[in-house]
């Protein structure tokens, strides 16, 4: 088989996925069932079409070979003898294929797709085996693709999927179409699994930032995938925009050296203007709606940032606007110390400082609490407290980049408290 046959076969696979196994999964009720049956159908189609063509709907065409082929090793299993092997009726399924699809309809797709994803964020399951688990099922990922993402070994990866995979059996998830109450609350839980993802790969730094970053590249794939199934829906599209518009700048985040770079320091001009241009068409649109939520306050905010030609022209007083709204409707302590930092942009590092110090008993193991609040104690000419909380913050640090930021505050301060001539007198004794 050619380059070209596996490249343009891998790419119908990949797009045909979450739809095919989301069916299958309905047909046969059973995670591990549909998956294999998939699988199957994949080594057929890399069989069959190379010779064939592609089929008019490889969608169809892999739910149709995925079932009968399951349904032939039951077969099997229960006669206990061989079935003759049949490539050709299994490659030329034109009518057959055709019907299928007609039968597909939006509908159907939607709720196959949607009641798929449902399922791997289960709320029964950590964080860590939805994430898994999606991007297992419903994105194609191998064991040992996702375990490189989460700095695992493979074994480890593929104990922690086959636990998920066990819970969701034990948990008895209904597989009728959901109705649109329950439709809207699934959809709630799966753009937050989606963002989740997102976040695994967004807050990677140093020598992980490029492993991690095919998680970003899939959560907006699987978010446009979701935006795809609900066109209209402002959350889903403020969703898509913010982790686009955040995504954007991920070439400008980190030094040479994997330290990070804060985004008034960073080279705009390294910032992805198409993707940023997407969600900056998205969350217009979704704004047009007036149904705010709290993926569109984010994303409107990230939008005022990315239509900053420079710091000086992000318009602070808006965001401080913004990040009120998003108290409202999603209210939470971390929300108010990123209000902070706009606060401090507008009224100054002490009204800032007064918004975040009550703060303090809820975040008191929270590593951005103490690097913004020393911040601003800096500011403040309080260094001695400032050094304080960058101490904290170090104690705190979840990366080895998070630390060396801390560490160029300390450095500072030490700098700031020598005497005059200080350096120069220590120069001269070293020399």
């Amino acid at each position: 088989m050619s380059e070209a046959d596996t490249a343009w076969i891998e790419t119908a696979l990949t797009s045909a996925r979450p739809q095919a196994v989301g069916a299958l999964l309905r047909y046969f009720r059973d995670l591990d069932t549909a998956e294999e049956a998939f699988q199957n159908a994949c080594l057929r189609a890399l069989k069959t079409w190379p010779q064939n063509g592609p089929p008019r709907d490889p969608a169809a065409w892999l739910i149709m070979v995925g079932r009968n082929v399951a349904i032939d090793e039951v077969r099997r299993a229960r006669r206990q003898q061989p079935l003759p092997e049949d490539d050709q009726a299994i490659s030329d399924l034109d009518d057959a294929e055709g019907e299928l699809a007609e039968r597909l309809d939006g509908s159907h797709y939607r709720d196959d797709i949607l009641r798929l994803m449902f399922i791997c964020c289960h709320p029964g399951l950590p964080a860590t085996q939805q994430i898994a688990l999606a991007l297992r099922i419903v994105s194609g990922l191998t064991v040992k693709q996702i375990a490189r993402a989460f700095l695992v070994s493979e074994a480890a990866m593929e104990q922690r999927i086959t636990r998920a995979k066990a819970k969701v059996a034990e948990a008895g998830t209904p597989f009728e179409a959901p109705g649109a109450v329950e439709r809207s609350e699934r959809l709630a839980g799966v753009a937050a699994m989606i963002y989740l993802i997102f976040n695994e790969g967004y807050s990677a730094s140093g020598d992980t930032a490029e492993i991690r970053k095919p998680l970003c590249e899939e959560a907006i794939r699987l978010a446009r995938l979701l935006l795809r199934l609900f066109p209209s829906e402002p959350e889903i599209m403020g969703l898509t925009a913010l982790i686009l518009l955040q995504h954007a700048r991920s070439a400008a985040r980190f030094a040479e050296d994997g330290s990070l770079i804060l985004l008034d320091d960073q080279d705009r001009s390294l910032w992805n203007g198409t993707m940023i241009a997407e969600g900056l068409a998205l969350i217009d649109k979704a704004m047009r709606h007036r149904r705010s939520g709290p993926y569109q306050i984010q994303a409107a905010i990230a939008a005022l940032h990315a239509r900053a030609a420079t710091p000086e022209e992000t318009d602070w007083t808006e965001i401080d606007l913004l990040y009120g709204a998003l108290e409202v409707v999603q209210p939470s302590p971390v929300v108010t110390l990123n209000r902070a930092v706009a606060v401090s942009k507008v009224r100054g590092p002490q009204a800032a400082l007064e918004l975040i110090e009550p703060l303090a008993p809820k975040l008191a193991n929270y590593f951005h609490f103490y690097g913004v609040r020393g911040a601003f104690l800096m500011q403040l000419g309080r260094n001695d407290e400032a050094r304080i909380a960058f101490d904290r913050a170090i104690a705190l640090a979840n990366t080895s980049a998070e630390a060396a930021h801390i560490r160029m505050h300390l450095d500072r301060l030490i700098r700031d408290s020598q005497p005059k001539g200080a350096d120069a007198r220590q120069g001269a004794k070293a020399t």
